[in-house]
């Protein structure tokens, strides 16, 4: 395996990458199209994306905040559908195709190249289709359309879903700053063939995202994918760079309240963002300092609204899905409600502006989450709790910490217990949690506690996620059971984008 940080070679393939994007970008809309067209009922488009989150994650949130008869903004929207997530294998066609070979459980790439450009992929790939050509994104359309931008995660910026509206990649690992063939090139899909180190398939996400313009405000984590070079051309492309990637000095909170302009940049964490658990729990903490996703939510429109021609922001909510995956049901919940809190930002956007478009949806439904009946217990794919996967951001790891040495551990998330049947080593206990509902004095962990979860493993699922609108166009999703490729379409459409 060869692995070389940045030098001429890619550095000249960083040349070809507006170049790439913005040739295919003309196929789908011109800007003189959009400029002929007449003033649009809806202007904006506000697309959030809790990732990992399926309807149950949904449920178990609501009930754990709100109550039984409660609802989550989201829940409140008058539009409400799902979507189905399923991927291709490398080198299928599409839907229809001779070759189509689908792939039933996805990944975040795969999900993100649907709604994003609007055609099936393999797991791994962002913006190119199952054979590896580059598509275009809605974000691309969108920028060269003349309309405002941005792009917010609190996952590494270069992560699979944000970089799926503003990167073109083979491998989802080809984030940066140095280039390895074995992270960047996919030979399933090139046949065994390096591909050169100028194409933009195979350049680093970081070095796509400082150079190519897509998104006018980035915010989010992942500091450590970006170095000097990244800075000097955000910084000669007109960005306001909040922190320092050639310092690596994260941004703050604070920074992030006091900024202004067309375009900035903003990166609070090297890694993924803290999960909102540990900040309200270690309030002096560094980490503390990062801003919610409902605060960058809030600044990413305030500063997109000026905009002539209107706007399109992505938002995700990453850590439903990190936490999800290390089996963590208290954090996963608490996850859940402040991108719930996010959907709210935008919800009261779009009701005071009358021309903005919110959908709320998810990638793919992560581990099988479910609400079991109290006192019961279910069984699990191994003897042991899976591993904590987020080693991106030393502070988002469960207490206790999670082990995978074949002992079931009884304690495996904070406020746990046993139900029946946990002497099997081959079932894991539920963790339970109060709900409003629940009568003064019942705390987190009892078998009083009326909120029984469980995981069934901890890897995505096939299941179809939920779907959720609000504002002009959204009762045209009411009811509807679609596949992710259709987000494309959708949006697209409702900017004036695509016919």
């Amino acid at each position: 395996m060869r692995t070389r940080t940045r030098g001429t070679a890619a550095l000249a393939g960083l040349m070809l990458v507006s170049g790439i994007a913005g040739s295919v970008a003309v196929s789908g809309a011109t800007s003189a199209t959009a400029a002929a067209q007449p003033p649009r009922e809806i202007r904006n488009v506000i697309y959030l994306l809790g990732d990992g989150m399926g309807r149950t994650h949904v449920t178990a949130a609501r009930e754990r905040y709100y109550g039984a008869s409660g609802r989550l903004n989201m829940e409140r929207f008058p539009a409400v559908g799902q979507v189905s997530t399923y991927a291709v294998e490398p080198n299928s066609g599409q839907k229809g195709d001779a070759d189509f070979a689908p792939n039933l459980v996805t990944d975040s790439a795969a999900s993100a190249t649907a709604w994003s450009s609007g055609v099936k992929s393999y797991n791994g790939a962002l913006g190119v289709d199952a054979k590896g050509n580059v598509v275009p994104t809605v974000m691309e359309l969108a920028h060269q359309a003349g309309l405002r931008t941005g792009n917010v995660s609190t996952a590494e910026i270069t992560d699979a879903t944000p970089a799926g509206q503003f990167s073109h990649a083979l491998m989802r690992g080809c984030q940066g700053p140095s280039y390895s063939a074995a992270a960047c090139q996919n030979t399933a899909v090139t046949g065994g063939a390096e591909l050169p180190t100028t194409d933009v398939r195979v350049t680093p996400i970081a070095d796509q995202i400082a150079r190519n313009n897509t998104a006018d405000v980035i915010l989010g984590g992942g500091l450590s994918r970006f170095d000097a070079a990244d800075e000097d051309a955000l910084k000669a492309h007109g960005y306001s760079v909040l922190g320092s990637p050639a310092s690596q000095t994260v941004a703050t909170g604070d920074d992030l309240a006091g900024a202004s302009g067309r375009k900035v940049f903003g990166l609070f964490n090297k890694g993924n963002l803290t999960i909102e658990k540990y900040k309200r729990e270690n309030p002096t903490s560094v980490q503390a300092e990062e801003p919610s996703l409902a605060e960058m939510t809030t600044k990413a429109i305030s500063l997109l609204k000026s905009g002539k021609k209107g706007f399109y922001l992505q938002v995700e909510g990453a850590l439903i899905d990190k936490r999800s995956h290390a089996n963590d049901a208290a954090q996963t919940l608490e996850e859940t409600k402040a991108f719930d809190d996010a959907v709210k930002v935008a919800r009261d956007f779009a009701a005071a502006d009358g021309h903005t478009l919110v959908i709320v949806t998810a990638d793919h439904e992560c581990a099988g989450f479910n609400i079991i009946e109290k006192g019961s217990y279910t069984n699990a794919e191994a003897v042991a709790p899976p591993a904590n996967t987020d080693s991106g951001n030393t502070a988002n790891n469960s207490t206790p910490s999670r082990s995978s040495s074949g002992a079931k551990d009884a304690t495996r998330s904070t406020g746990i217990i046993n139900g029946a049947g946990s002497a099997d080593p081959k079932n894991f206990a539920p963790a339970t949690f109060r709900t409003p509902d629940d009568a003064a004095g019942v705390q987190d962990g009892s078998p009083e506690a009326s909120l029984w979860l469980t995981y069934l493993s901890g890897n995505h699922t096939g299941a179809d996620v939920p779907l959720f609108a609000f504002g002009p166009g959204s009762q045209k999703l009411g009811g509807k059971s679609i596949d992710n490729t259709r987000l494309f379409t959708i949006v697209g459409r409702a900017l004036g984008l695509t016919s």
